[in-house]
């Protein structure tokens, strides 16, 4: 097994939940991030699927650091908006525009919905890229609903609104070591893990 692995993110709260999950499962596995490598380029994710785009991300990272390294790329995928955000869940309603803000949108466009129709889903791949590998990606799926208000303070993102029905609570509502045992990225996680260990 590499004693070292980098984490091919920008986004400093994707990047913490990375390192807490695979730092409790490989407490001696030394994890960097693209922020400790100056001048690492941000890929435009031209894929269109998370796996492509999870790999555009480790390979763009593995061939700048020389190391192994881990991508992700995650979407929300809501029924009664034919999926959508989906891939461009982080450009929803413009990039610049705060979490807040999209998760209002959202609501309001699901105003009138019920709730059997308000199913969604995260979707989450991770890409593992490095020195004369071919890059694998494993996926993960998280099922739950869109609430009708958003709760909770932890987690980022959308997790205000996703409500998980046999928790009764919104992925927000959840302590850090709950939501990475039932979350989109903590499953996918635990399968890299799985493979990691092996090689």
């Amino acid at each position: 097994m590499p004693s070292r692995l980098v984490i091919a993110t920008h986004n400093r709260k994707k990047a913490g939940e990375m390192l807490t999950i695979l730092g409790q499962r490989f407490p001696e596995l030394e994890l960097k991030t693209l922020a400790d490598f100056e001048g690492a380029p941000e890929p435009e994710e031209t894929g269109t699927t998370y796996a492509e785009n999870a790999a555009i991300k480790a390979d763009s990272a593995a061939a700048f650091t020389g190391e192994w390294c881990l991508a992700d790329d995650a979407g929300l995928e809501i029924d009664a908006l034919d999926g959508a955000p989906g891939l461009y869940s982080k450009r929803f309603g413009g990039e610049d525009l705060p979490f807040p803000e999209k998760i209002a949108m959202i609501l309001d466009k699901m105003r009138d919905v019920p709730a059997e129709g308000r199913g969604a889903r995260f979707r989450c791949c991770v890409a593992l890229a490095g020195p004369g590998v071919e890059t694998q990606v494993l996926t993960a799926i998280c099922e739950g609903r869109i609430a009708e208000q958003p709760s909770g303070g932890g987690g980022f993102g959308y997790d205000p609104i996703f409500y998980l029905p046999e928790l009764h609570r919104t992925m927000a509502d959840l302590t850090a070591t709950e939501k990475h045992a039932v979350s989109h990225r903590g499953k996918v996680l635990s399968a890299f893990g799985d493979l990691w260990a092996k090689l």
